[in-house]
């Protein structure tokens, strides 16, 4: 069964990043067991917010804690711990932060980050998940520090592939940095733990087909090879409990070609062959990614009409056999990109299960991208606020949206101003990538005549005229 989806073009919910909010139902809500006729109005309230769902049927929500490097905590104490936090109190579920109180010296002492996610296909559909529909999924973890590893090539000049232990360090916050249409990371996680299961159980594969194959494609700058890098990320904290390590290998495709005739079959067998000697150990999971695999795909096409050497079919062939031998490994999920849809070659195409279209951002996610910009600069004091506040004068797009269609909205910040500069910037963008947009606030930033003076509103000025020079 091949599943396939094609995802629209990009755009950001303002919601998605928001903190936790306190839910305006009292706490003492949770403190003991209402009687029969409470439980009956907090039904009912919460059925005004979400819609019905089967009496004994809760949303899963994952909550996931980053330990300090320094923490010797037991991941199964600190799980239970976090747990009993979040029956403690009463709020509602939406992605970001959770504070950890101030009078729980374990979790303090262990744990750096307590993130919620998962969430954000709810908000977009306007509802709220209130602390009594939520089972909290909780994930603890701790981030390696030991950067990629390199594995040398035939003629120690071209690595073959990078080495990382997850979850990483240098992947830590990219997912949540990656500005998508509602639902397609979701929708991503689900395909690969669906996989996952699928293998575990036994599920016949003359019966069901599926490969464990992830093909991401569409022009450059849109954000592809990231997706891959923070999916795999991810699914090593969420898969944390069922596999004590976790890699990924990106494969440089670009090294297996040799300048020997007919020896690029064989790197490509030597490659896999190690990736194979991972796989075999049963508590690993790990994540293969080949960036820009129509550089393979092409090559072979090129060679069925004679502009190519032979060798070239041969390495192709050779990476297609062998990625069909990792099919009967249960731990083994490929991530592929490619900048060129038309290019890649048909047989790879049919084996992928997942054939996902990331496009140019649209008006909300460039609205979302220049913000988080903006943000980061006022965060880091490169930029000031244009009335030396110290409060967040940013709005996310939807509360933006609200404002502008209320006449008697107040401004005592700016924030309205503001946000409406940068609404107008982001218009001016239309087509950009998303690499392109988070260059913007840099350029802009340098070309301003004295930029120890530049404020927010400076800033956006300035990005809204480069824009609109580079376009004539």
């Amino acid at each position: 069964m091949e599943i396939s989806f094609s995802a629209p073009p990009l755009h950001q919910d303002a919601a998605f990043t928001a903190v936790a909010a306190p839910s305006p139902v009292p706490a003492a809500a949770v403190t003991s067991s209402p009687p029969p006729q409470q439980q009956a109005k907090v039904a009912a309230a919460a059925a005004a917010v979400v819609a019905p769902s089967p009496a004994d049927d809760k949303v899963l929500v994952s909550v996931e804690v980053l330990l300090h490097a320094t923490s010797a905590a037991r991941h199964e104490d600190v799980q239970a711990a976090v747990e009993r936090m979040l029956e403690a109190r009463s709020l509602s579920y939406v992605d970001g932060p959770v504070p950890i109180p101030a009078d729980n010296s374990f979790l303090l002492e262990n744990v750096k980050r307590i993130q919620i996610c998962d969430t954000d296909e709810w908000v977009e559909n306007h509802k709220v998940l209130l602390f009594w529909q939520v089972k909290p999924v909780v994930h603890v973890f701790q981030l390696s520090e030991d950067g990629p590893g390199e594995e040398p090539g035939e003629d120690d000049t071209l690595s073959s592939f990078n080495d990382w232990s997850l979850p990483a360090k240098e992947f830590d916050g990219l997912w949540e940095s990656l500005l998508y249409e509602v639902g397609l990371k979701q929708r991503s996680l689900r395909y690969a733990a669906s996989a996952l299961l699928f293998t575990e159980r036994g599920v016949d594969p003359c019966l069901v087909s599926w490969n464990r194959i992830v093909l991401l494609h569409g022009p450059p700058g849109t954000g592809k090879t990231s997706l891959c890098k923070a999916l795999a990320q991810k699914l090593s904290i969420r898969f944390k409990s069922r596999y004590s390590m976790c890699q990924l290998v990106e494969v440089n495709a670009h090294s297996l070609f040799s300048k020997c005739f007919s020896e690029s079959g064989k790197l490509v067998a030597k490659l896999f062959q190690k990736i194979q000697e991972m796989v075999e150990e049963e508590s690993n999971l790990v994540f293969v990614l080949i960036d820009e695999v129509e550089s393979l795909a092409a090559a072979r096409q090129a060679a069925i009409y004679g502009s190519e050497p032979s060798d070239s079919i041969r390495v192709v062939n050779a990476l297609l056999t062998q990625m069909d031998k990792l099919k009967s490994w249960p731990n083994v999920i490929i991530l592929t990109t490619s900048n060129i849809t038309t290019a890649i070659d048909i047989a790879f195409v049919d084996r992928a299960d997942i054939k996902a279209y990331v496009g140019p951002p649209t008006l909300q996610a460039r609205y979302g991208i220049l913000r988080s910009c903006i943000q980061e600069l006022l965060r880091v004091g490169i930029l000031t606020y244009p009335q030396g506040g110290s409060l967040p004068c940013i709005l996310n797009c939807s509360t933006l949206k609200e404002k502008q269609h209320c006449p008697e909205a107040v401004d005592p910040l700016g924030a309205l101003h503001l946000s409406s500069l940068l609404y107008e910037a982001a218009e001016l963008c239309e087509g950009l990538s998303g690499r392109s947009l988070r260059k913007l606030p840099f350029l802009a930033h340098a070309s301003v005549t004295n930029p120890s003076c530049c404020d927010a509103s400076t800033l956006i000025q300035t990005a809204q005229r480069e824009t609109s020079e580079s376009r004539g």
